[in-house]
């Protein structure tokens, strides 16, 4: 199963992935990527 951030599109093998719903839809997130979920971008 290849894993892909939604957020940047990353599929590091080394990455971290975290999952999560976004829309009605399970997708996956990076690690790097959590906190711009969290606060937001700036």
């Amino acid at each position: 199963m290849e894993l892909k951030c939604f957020v940047c599109g990353t599929d590091n093998k080394d990455a971290t992935y975290l999952k999560c719903m976004h829309e009605g839809t399970e997708k996956y997130v990076c690690v790097r990527c959590l906190p711009i979920l969290i606060h937001g971008a700036h």
